[in-house]
């Protein structure tokens, strides 16, 4: 284990800042620390050019890397270059710029697509198989972003690295788009459009590992101030949450009551799928703080007051 961190008055800076996790974690630190926080993002910053890589980097302490290309995994099939060609260049990039500014921590936000398809994500079972092949081009494009943070670390002794691979994240700020988000932000849109019956793919007994946005950050930085360097994490609530389940609470904090049918006959994917978290929890204490319930609410809420 390392020496906590102390955040206050530290230069900070957020990759991703404006983005759904980098929102939050931007919004604590400003509320919690005396920390300088800077945000590198689109438009003002292209992480695909190393030259606005090293430029960033330059006289920060403490670098959160958590800038991606979300959508969903049709999206990522019917776009494959437009996911992991960028995320590889400003992942490579990143990494380079951080430690030539020899940054005193650096985290690399990773993914869940990374694995394979298990009943059960473990850490150390992501170099025995590949991604699966709804995940292959983004999974690849994370994998190939911790094998770089990885190869700096065994080559120039630079033990100064956190990955942290978070579970299905939701929240305020998520992508609402009906055409690439995922499935939580895609049912909250169709039930606040009043469709009626809501159909709803698969079957109800489909079973994920889903976490509130908030939950992520404070994950997050528990690995950055306790974890090991050379050892990934998984950040997830370890309940086992249906597709019912979600159902029911976009339902009920929505106040909506329309018919529900499921269609058996759409394409479904496989029953069970959740991450480890006996890593986080065991070693350093990570205990979800929001639950299922709570986090759609709040997610229901944010929605009505930016989209409606």
């Amino acid at each position: 284990m390392k020496n906590k961190i102390n955040l206050d008055d530290k230069n900070i800076l957020v990759t991703g800042g404006n983005g759904m996790i980098g929102r939050q974690l931007v919004e604590l630190l400003y509320d919690t620390t005396s920390a300088n926080i800077m945000v590198a993002d689109l438009p003002n910053v292209d992480l695909r050019d190393r030259k606005d890589c090293k430029d960033v980097c330059e006289g920060q302490d403490i670098v959160f890397h958590l800038a991606g290309i979300k959508g969903s995994p049709i999206r990522c099939m019917e776009s494959p270059a437009s996911f992991s060609v960028p995320m590889i260049q400003f992942n490579a990039n990143m990494v380079e710029a951080a430690y030539n500014a020899n940054v005193e921590w650096f985290l690399y936000t990773s993914s869940v697509g990374v694995y394979h398809p298990a009943e059960v994500f473990v850490e150390d079972d992501v170099w025995k198989t590949f991604p699966s092949e709804n995940d292959w081009y983004a999974g690849w494009a994370k994998r190939i972003g911790e094998m770089n943070v990885e190869a700096y670390m065994k080559q120039y002794d630079w033990n100064k690295c956190s990955i942290v691979r978070p579970a299905n994240v939701y929240g305020p700020y998520d992508n609402f788009n009906p055409k690439t988000c995922h499935v939580i932000p895609a049912l909250i849109h169709r039930v606040l459009s009043g469709e009626d019956p809501f159909v709803v793919w698969g079957t109800p007994d489909v079973v994920r590992d889903f976490l509130y946005v908030r939950d992520v950050v404070d994950g997050g930085l528990l690995v950055l101030e306790k974890g090991e360097s050379m050892k990934p994490y998984n950040i997830g609530a370890g309940t086992a949450i249906t597709v019912g389940d979600i159902v029911e609470s976009i339902l009920k904090a929505t106040d909506k009551n329309p018919k529900i049918v499921y269609d058996e006959t759409k394409p479904t994917t496989i029953p069970f799928r959740m991450v480890s978290t006996d890593r986080i929890q065991n070693e350093l204490g990570f205990k979800s703080k929001w639950t299922f319930e709570e986090g759609i609410q709040k997610t229901v809420n944010w929605y009505l007051e930016n989209y409606r």
